[in-house]
């Protein structure tokens, strides 16, 4: 099997990893268009185990005949970009026949023209098949399938900083420049109804052991939840990003000021964007420094009912950095799981073709094989009741 991961950020060196420690791999290569990123994950990767199969190339992804040639050349695609490269990723891979997994999901908007070229070229787009989307519908659909019927869904995730520090409290743990702060409202479900809240309301704070209190606020479900059999009596329901307490109310004042906004504004005649502003002032604050260490925590419940009797099935996962390899705990988290569903295609586990989001294609036994494999990573899960 030849997997081609593509982008070098925090991201894809630690997929590169996870899919060198498969034996039925043969080849990782690494792509992405900054050399000198490149050379910083093939010196990392190469001393360790499976190191020998990784493979760099230099690649820029508007070249799409070059793209389309190394895509082709491999059995599956990992993208680990922004959404602007993962475009031109998706082109590369359906011209070029090959099954691409994506960690995150694009707008709306691309939904459509992802789907079409998809079903024309007979090839599978995996979308949001990392920790958020991904591993937190895979597990509210696993825990809602143990029951015969569901009412409720509640979803916490996050990633932090080992300790708060700066305005914000906060670190950027999945890599880039810009911060996850956004102006749009959140898909919640109340009374059986679905309704946008506003992004940052329904403050709410939470224990996790060994971390000890954070705070939760309304993130917005994944909308292809409710339209699964499992949610179709969901009559409360909600998706939550966790984060040091005072988060959401410091995030609360900057969506007040219209700082988080993308429309430009003009400032003394030149056109500025409030969101990128905000993002290149804080980021020196909020830059995850060398050594600097995060944590990932995770909690998916459903209630519903088993067997006449009202029920609670609960995961709860608590991650952080590792020291000894250098991978953030969002890395982990998110990555591991990326690699994971890439290999399974790899290895013919998953033979869907068209764009698929990960709950669809990661279902049982698939799901067992994820959850073994997360936990050789060092990745565990206290599902309860077991």
């Amino acid at each position: 099997m030849k997997i081609l991961i593509v982008g070098s950020g925090l991201m894809g060196p630690a997929a590169a990893y996870n899919a060198m420690s498969d034996p039925g791999v043969a080849t990782v290569t690494l792509a992405d268009i900054d050399a000198a990123q490149l050379d910083a994950a093939r010196r990392k990767l190469a001393p360790l185990p499976g190191g020998d199969k990784i493979v760099t190339r230099q690649l820029d992804l508007s070249d799409r005949d070059a793209a389309i040639t190394l895509f082709s050349g491999h059995d599956v695609i990992l993208a680990a970009l922004p959404w602007s490269a993962s475009r031109l990723a998706f082109d590369a891979a359906v011209h070029a026949g090959r099954p691409i997994v994506d960690l995150a999901i694009p707008e709306d908007e691309h939904l459509p023209e992802l789907r079409r070229a998809a079903g024309e070229h007979g090839v599978l787009i995996a979308l949001g098949c990392g920790l958020e989307p991904g591993l937190t519908e895979i597990m509210a659909r696993y825990l809602a399938l143990r029951l015969d019927s569901v009412q409720e869904l509640h979803i916490k995730c996050g990633g932090i900083p080992e300790a708060p520090s700066g305005p914000l409290g906060y670190k950027i743990v999945f890599g880039g420049r810009q911060l996850p702060l956004r102006d749009i409202d959140a898909l919640v479900v109340e009374g059986g109804r679905p309704f946008m809240a506003r992004r940052y309301s329904g403050h709410e704070l939470t224990g996790f052991d060994g971390v000890g209190e954070v705070e939760g606020w309304h993130e917005g479900m994944m909308p292809w939840l409710l339209d699964l059999p499992e949610f179709a009596a969901l009559t409360e329901g909600t998706q939550k990003t966790l984060r040091w307490p005072g988060y959401a109310a410091k995030a609360t004042v900057l969506l007040d000021l219209g700082l988080l906004g993308r429309t430009p504004v003009s400032v003394n005649g030149v056109d500025v964007i409030p969101k990128q502003l905000v993002d290149t002032l804080l980021y020196p604050s909020v830059e995850l420094k060398d050594g600097e260490g995060d944590i990932t925590l995770f909690r998916v419940e459903v209630i519903g009912m088993k067997d006449g009797v009202r029920t609670l099935h609960r995961a709860d996962m608590v991650d952080r950095y590792d020291r000894a390899l250098g991978f953030t705990s969002m890395a982990r988290t998110t990555a591991f799981t990326g690699a994971i569903v890439a290999r399974m295609i790899g290895r013919g586990d998953i033979s869907a073709t068209g764009l698929h989001y990960a709950d669809g294609i990661v279902t049982a036994p698939l799901f067992e094989l994820m959850m073994k494999e997360l936990a050789t990573a060092g990745v565990h899960f206290d599902i309860t009741p077991a």
